[in-house]
């Protein structure tokens, strides 16, 4: 039985995927953040298929703690993962920081996969030849010219729109270098845009947000034809590819910026520096990188 991990699965495409690879056979493990709608989505996935091998863990992935101790609970209940969806997303209202000290839309939205997926490596790596991971991207990443590398938390002024687009495009370069990364492991890594597609994936954001998603409601795709690609991809769609960027289950045109192999591995060592950072205040404060106390 193979074994699928995905993140943002407690509503739209997230909760379409887990059910249809549940449907398909496979044990899924799920993370949601919100108890209610957690719950609601393993109570879909169980009623849609009876014999569903599917759990559903409560993480905030805003928190990098809490990102860890979501991949050692994910490490503790499978040897194996053959498929990793990061998918998880988040739309700013205003500028918020984390426990971390992280503009949060950065913070969730790529350093939260770059941890998790890091973390999660050795069990896909187990899994052997062919295992994935598939970061959930956007076309928004077109409308931001480049990462603000000067100031990637937005601490002088902040902008809703270029902190979502900014993450968009740190899942490609992401995608771009892990791929680079995992190459000798024979694990495929490639991004998707799902397409705008009508989910409670505005609920965080500021009034623009809303107004865009109210407006675009006549032209956007259902949570299943946004999660279409993402199962293609699932079930061998692309059996070879990685390092790509898909859409409609076809490679897609990328910004200049999003295919910089410099960029790419620039914003790794960003990320491994802040994430470096974190580990050493929790140490500071008497916690261990997983986000639990030290041990004697």
């Amino acid at each position: 039985m193979k074994t699928a991990v995905i993140t943002g699965a407690s509503s739209g495409i997230g909760l379409v995927v887990a059910r249809e690879l549940a449907r398909d056979g496979w044990r899924v493990i799920a993370q949601g953040r919100n108890p209610a709608r957690s719950e609601a989505a393993l109570t879909q996935i169980r009623a849609a298929v009876p014999d569903a091998q599917v759990e559903m863990l409560l993480a905030d992935l805003s928190e990098m703690a809490r990102v860890a101790e979501f991949a050692d609970k994910v490490s503790e209940m499978t040897g194996r993962i053959d498929l990793l969806v990061n998918n998880a997303g988040f739309t700013p209202a205003r500028r918020v920081e984390t426990a971390d000290g992280l503009e949060q839309c950065f913070a969730t939205n790529h350093l939260a996969p770059f941890l998790l997926t890091d973390r999660l490596l050795p069990l896909l790596r187990a899994a052997g030849r062919g295992a994935q991971i598939i970061n959930t991207a956007s076309v928004a990443h077109k409308f931001i010219k480049d990462m603000m590398w000067d100031d990637l938390q937005q601490t002088r002024k902040f902008s809703a729109g270029d902190a979502y687009t900014q993450s968009k495009l740190a899942n490609i370069l992401h995608m771009r270098e892990l791929a680079r990364r995992t190459g000798p492991d024979n694990i495929l890594v490639n991004a998707v845009h799902p397409g705008l597609v009508q989910t409670n994936f505005d609920s965080h954001g500021n009034i623009v947000v809303k107004l865009m998603y109210i407006l675009s409601r006549p032209f956007s795709l259902t949570p299943e034809q946004g999660a279409d690609t993402i199962l293609w991809l699932a079930r061998g769609g692309a059996p070879d590819a990685t390092g790509q960027y898909f859409a409609r289950r076809k490679t897609a045109s990328l910004t200049p910026a999003a295919q910089s192999d410099a960029g790419a591995a620039r914003l790794w060592r960003i990320s491994e520096e802040l994430l470096a950072g974190i580990q050493d205040q929790a140490r500071r404060r008497g916690r261990g990188t997983s986000g639990r106390p030290d041990e004697a």
